[in-house]
């Protein structure tokens, strides 16, 4: 793969961009959508699927795994191995056509797996659906520690035994997953969703405790129940689920379309805030967006907040420091707080960003004082910031997929011409950014950097 980076021309604190910004469909639901594809004993269709490459990725994964995986404009569907071969009127074997999805790699994928920390909620649906799964030790952007021990210890409380071997895990239920109490000791989106899935084919009731609530977690239930399954309380600290007993869910030729983004509409509405004469963000949902744009408005950002759009026209008095506290939803995002440092780094005072959910997520403090920003790590979970500082052009390189789309922020706003390494980074969870950021105004592109 060619490495590429974003070169752009900053526009030294000027607000000029002018226009507006569609935004995609959330990574993080249509992920996991594509995961819980495994469930289904017929073809799973998402429509408003950003192209972006960690939806390839997943996309790889269920191929490898025997899916058959088409996209096109958006629009994503998933078969799984027997129905595809059914429907095509060409089976492997006579196995393939005797109803049971023995075609199904319960194995997943090394290579993608390690790449992708997504990859890790797939293991639900497949322990779920074939009494099975093995994969090894998560990869993707690195955040601190990260560990499985809630996703193993679920899977255990559902009846299933595990075999661990040099990073690479065997988790076997033959029998089928059986209902159970669990409670997460931390909230955790991934763990949340994993059980979740696997619960919603087990044999009875299933109790969740302290689990996330956010819009994703409940948009995904949205569809499993109008598929077949029975979860209760999707959107509160509770979900109660009663399992199919077996029973693949159907999707029977229903269309589910991805919410949209709101961790690219709040990086939309702070580059606004920054470098916007008059910019709007189109296809937005502004009730999953109150921790951002109530911290932007106490900052002093002129925010129009509609039915799906949210406009930010340039202010002429400068913003003051807000400090953040990033929290589980529906608090500030963990994965806005990069551009929020940048955001900060322009507004007049002192502020703070506590980070509750991640250790090890302010590397990105370095090279934003290499840009002249006034930063100050004080702990691994918190940054002191100090402003207004103009900043200076740079050369820098994405360190993860949220880090990497606020250096791009800095970079506009910066003096002269910046680079940004490592596009696969911010490619991962921005579909063709280079491309809307020039529609508003900027000059930016994309370039090989071998």
């Amino acid at each position: 793969m060619t490495r590429e980076k974003f070169v752009v021309e900053g526009l030294g604190g000027a607000k000029t961009l002018r226009g507006a910004v569609a935004v995609r469909g959330a990574k993080n639901a249509a992920l996991k959508c594509l995961a819980a594809s495994v469930l289904f004993e017929d073809t799973l269709v998402c429509t408003n699927v950003p192209d972006i490459e960690d939806v390839r990725r997943m996309g790889e994964l269920l191929q490898v795994a025997g899916a058959e995986v088409t996209t096109k404009d958006g629009v994503v569907r998933v078969s799984p191995p027997d129905f595809a071969q059914a429907t095509s009127g060409k089976p492997n074997s006579a196995e393939a056509t005797s109803g049971k999805p023995s075609a199904w790699n319960t194995s997943l994928d090394q290579t993608i797996a390690k790449r992708m920390r997504a990859s890790i909620v797939m293991t639900g649906p497949m322990l779920a659906r074939m009494g099975e799964v093995s994969f090894p030790y998560p990869g993707g952007c690195v955040l601190g520690e990260r560990p499985i021990d809630l996703f193993l210890a679920g899977f255990t409380a559902l009846g299933a035994k595990i075999v661990e071997a040099d990073d690479f895990f065997t988790v076997r239920a033959p029998q089928g997953l059986r209902g159970a109490h669990i409670f997460l000791p931390i909230v955790s989106v991934g763990a949340t969703e994993t059980l979740m899935f696997a619960a919603a084919l087990a044999h009875g009731e299933t109790i969740l405790e302290n689990v996330a609530m956010e819009p994703e977690i409940v948009a995904e239930a949205e569809l499993l129940n109008a598929c077949g399954a029975h979860i209760e309380g999707a959107g509160s600290p509770t979900l109660r689920i009663t399992g199919t007993g077996g029973v693949p869910l159907k999707a029977n030729g229903a269309v589910f379309s991805i919410i949209p983004d709101r961790l690219e509409a709040g990086s939309f509405l702070i580059l606004a805030a920054l470098a916007a004469e008059d910019v709007t963000v189109t296809k937005c949902e502004p009730k999953h967006l109150q921790a951002v744009t109530s911290s932007l408005a106490r900052a002093g950002v002129s925010l129009e907040i509609g039915t799906d759009t949210i406009r930010v026209r340039a202010s002429e008095k400068p913003y003051q420091s807000v400090s953040v506290r990033t929290h589980e939803y529906p608090g500030f995002p963990t994965d806005l707080q990069a551009p929020m440092a940048v955001f900060l780094s322009q507004c007049e005072g002192d502020a703070t960003i506590l980070e509750t959910i991640y250790d090890g997520r302010f590397r990105y403090a370095e090279d934003l004082r290499r840009m002249d920003a006034d930063m100050t790590v004080m702990n691994p979970h918190q940054v002191l910031i100090r402003g207004p500082r103009k900043l200076e052009r740079a050369n820098l390189e994405s360190p993860d997929i949220r880090a990497g789309l606020a250096y791009l922020i800095a970079a506009i706003i910066a003096e002269g011409t910046s680079s940004v390494d490592n596009a696969y980074l911010i490619d991962r969870g921005y579909e063709h950014i280079e491309d809307r950021l020039s529609s508003l105004g900027l000059h930016i592109k994309r370039e090989s950097s071998n």
